[in-house]
């Protein structure tokens, strides 16, 4: 008889894994303390540490989106306005 798939809250697997990677105790004693395998408790370590320069790197990501978006924004404006100085030009040449 197979046993349901337990299946942990990301809280979870976030303590799990920072006490994990802090290195204070062993995998040996992280697996009995929380009842989680070796093998996952690594996993999430991992993700962990893979994630982290994500985390800090989003809000500057969204700030660099809007700094892009403006300059876009001021770039198109002055494009229209040469435009419309070279359409007035063009008519009175034709």
């Amino acid at each position: 008889m197979a046993s349901k798939r337990r299946r942990h809250a990301p809280e979870f697997k976030a303590q799990v894994a920072l006490e994990a990677a802090k290195g204070e105790k062993t995998l040996s004693q992280l697996t009995h303390e929380y009842g989680v395998a070796a093998v996952q408790i690594s996993q999430w370590k991992r993700q962990l540490l893979e994630g982290m320069p994500t985390v800090f790197g989003r809000k500057q990501q969204v700030g660099d989106a809007e700094t892009l978006t403006a300059l876009l924004y001021q770039e198109i404006g002055r494009l229209k306005m040469e435009l419309d100085w070279l359409k007035k030009k063009a008519a009175s040449f034709g």
